[in-house]
């Protein structure tokens, strides 16, 4: 049985604005296990990045703000709910342990080093 790595349940993100609040992500549920590889896809505006960006706590608030859920990270030591981190706290995982690879690759990635290498 594969291990589980990452655990989302009912993530719920969103932005206030002069218009009122929008509801960017609506109750994600995902199991990420060991050595799996996932792919988000969807339309621009659909919820992808901001996902993303709530996993690694970096939804900038205001005015944005993770409104619901839970993100399990399982480590050797035990699982971590990274929401309930402050922020010196997820400093720690964001960039040793967790990172993310923006849209632009050309701004994240080294084009003269192999993409597998830098993932």
């Amino acid at each position: 049985m594969k291990k589980h790595l990452l655990q989302i349940e009912g993530l719920r993100t969103r932005f206030h604005s002069d218009e009122g609040v929008v509801e960017a992500v609506k109750g994600i549920d995902l199991v990420l296990h060991e050595g799996e590889t996932l792919g988000v896809v969807g339309e621009s505006g659909s919820g992808k990045s901001v996902s993303c960006l709530s996993i690694m706590r970096l939804i900038p608030s205001p005015p944005g703000e993770i409104a619901a859920g839970r993100i399990w990270y399982y480590r050797k030591e035990g699982k971590v709910d990274l929401l309930s981190l402050n922020a010196k706290e997820i400093r720690k995982y964001r960039g040793n342990e967790i990172a993310m690879i923006f849209q632009e690759p050309m701004s994240s990635l080294n084009p003269v080093i192999p993409c597998g290498e830098q993932v």
